[in-house]
């Protein structure tokens, strides 16, 4: 049984019979309503050549995070086998909790999870919230495995959105898949490319369907590139009535981008500023902080006075002062990692769309 619906279908039949009578149908039950189900569905499924049908669905994004240098380090042996474990793992998950592998891409896998015309209309955002959760859980585990083993580690990032979708047959007579369409599916992957090393971030309208199924975060309004209005979503924590909680690994606060910024700074002395500004450049950003080179040394856990030109919105930032809470030196280059310690509002909603507008190629 290949169609979506179908074996959604056949699922809910099993669990309706299991729970009625202890056990799911036998290969020969399954068979005979299988023939039921392709009988009713054969009228939809003759018009699925020209048209979509709208329907309920809560879609997952799954990006593995940091593949590309993993790719360029190792040889292809391992890089293929690294993926093919990491995706193996992921695809078990999502079978577990039906949800449909529409594609893989590249580094990245795309689920749907169809809702039902049931009692349980919430049905399909909570099992795409606790299939993520598991994914990570799984993740972990499998990151102790590749230690072990002198693997690379691999971490995943996951975004989900739910909302109505256009589901049918793409394609010609030669090659025709099942897919699904809409402005959720691009929300989705926005909203992925927000999350960090073992997040899982979901839409305000998934956590509409279940906030009293997943533990979340304070809501985050973030920029969507095509879209007007700020997009807010919130960060899944875990499901405490099923005891699970998603096992962070990112320390950070907010995602990064590199940057390639001139950067004038003064360091503090005491609490005095240095009247002469020095040059430098700023190599990656975040909401919170900065990894900078300068052409002096900076002591740890100095305090420095920041300001830098963000050109896509035309506007300079200024006033940011910074703790050097990491230091290294490269080839004769000084690198600090700073932590933004005061800076105004506009400031900081300023650098927080200038990061959100760089995460989505803007």
């Amino acid at each position: 049984m290949t169609d979506p619906l179908l074996r959604d279908a056949m699922r809910l039949i099993q669990d309706i019979v299991a729970e009625a009578k202890g056990s799911p149908l036998d290969r020969e039950g399954v068979r005979r309503v299988e023939e039921v189900l392709k009988r009713l569905a054969a009228p939809e499924l003759r018009t699925a050549d020209t048209g979509y049908s709208r329907r309920e669905a809560t879609i997952l994004f799954a990006d593995l995070r940091g593949f590309s240098a993993i790719a360029s380090s190792y040889p292809p042996d391992v890089v293929l086998g690294v993926l093919s474990s990491c995706f193996g793992l992921m695809t078990e998950v999502v079978l577990r909790h039906y949800g449909t592998i529409d594609k893989f891409m590249g580094d990245a896998i795309m689920v749907v999870f169809h809702g039902e015309n049931s009692a349980a209309p919430r049905d399909h955002a909570q099992r795409a919230l606790l299939c993520a959760v598991e994914m990570q859980i799984a993740m972990n585990g499998l990151r102790q495995q590749h230690r072990e083993d002198k693997l690379p580690e691999v971490f995943i990032g996951i975004g989900i959105s739910t909302g109505t979708v256009m589901a049918g047959l793409i394609g010609s007579d030669a090659y025709r898949a099942f897919t699904v369409i809409g402005e959720e599916v691009n929300l989705a992957a926005r909203i992925e490319a927000f999350s960090l090393r073992g997040q899982v971030l979901m839409s305000e309208t998934t956590y509409a369907h279940c906030s009293d199924f997943v533990a979340a975060g304070e809501p985050m309004d973030v920029y969507v590139k095509g879209k007007s209005e700020r997009l807010r979503i919130r960060e899944a924590l875990g499901i405490p009535e099923l005891g699970k909680l998603v096992p962070r690994q990112e320390v950070r606060k907010s995602p990064r981008v590199e940057v390639d910024l001139a950067l004038s700074y003064q360091p503090l002395t005491g609490k005095m500023v240095e009247s002469q500004p020095l040059m430098g450049q700023m190599r990656d950003l975040g909401y919170h902080g900065a990894l900078a080179q300068f052409v002096e040394p900076l002591p740890l856990y100095s305090e420095v006075k920041l300001a830098f030109h963000l050109a896509p919105l035309g506007f300079r930032a200024e006033e940011i002062y910074a703790r050097v809470v990491s230091v290294r030196e490269h080839g004769g280059i000084h690198f600090a990692g700073l932590e933004f310690t005061s800076l105004g509002a506009e400031t900081s909603a300023q650098i927080q769309l200038f990061v959100q507008m760089r995460i989505q190629g803007e």
